[in-house]
């Protein structure tokens, strides 16, 4: 079975052109987006928002200038997707996610001079 790509535009390459610190940026938005809905209740959104959160970080990983950064990426995806579609075996917690992406954001605001 074929994966559906959700971000067709970035899935060409696109996204290989961001830095790492944007990629992340990008990824955090949409955990920001599942964690919203999820509080809301609206669970089809969480959920459309937490695949496209992954894909994004499937994207990061597949891109050769983070290869230094591969092990990471790759644990914090795992992590991420065992707390939302797992057991949450860490014990993480949405705070802990946003902020672990708000730094992200924040570094690629001072690199955009904002």
């Amino acid at each position: 079975m074929e994966k559906k790509i959700i971000h067709k535009d970035l899935a060409t390459g696109r996204w290989f052109t961001f830095s790492f610190v944007v990629q992340f940026a990008n990824v955090g938005s949409d955990v920001e987006r599942t964690i919203q809905w999820k509080k809301k209740g609206e669970d089809e959104l969480s959920q459309q928002a937490l695949e496209r959160a992954l894909e994004l970080m499937d994207f990061t990983i597949a891109d050769p200038k983070n290869k230094k950064r591969l092990k990471e990426i790759v644990r914090v995806r795992d992590m991420f997707a065992d707390h939302y579609m797992g057991i949450n075996e860490f014990s993480f917690t949405d705070e802990f996610w946003q902020q672990y992406f708000f730094d992200f954001a924040y570094a690629a605001a001072i690199a955009r001079g904002r």
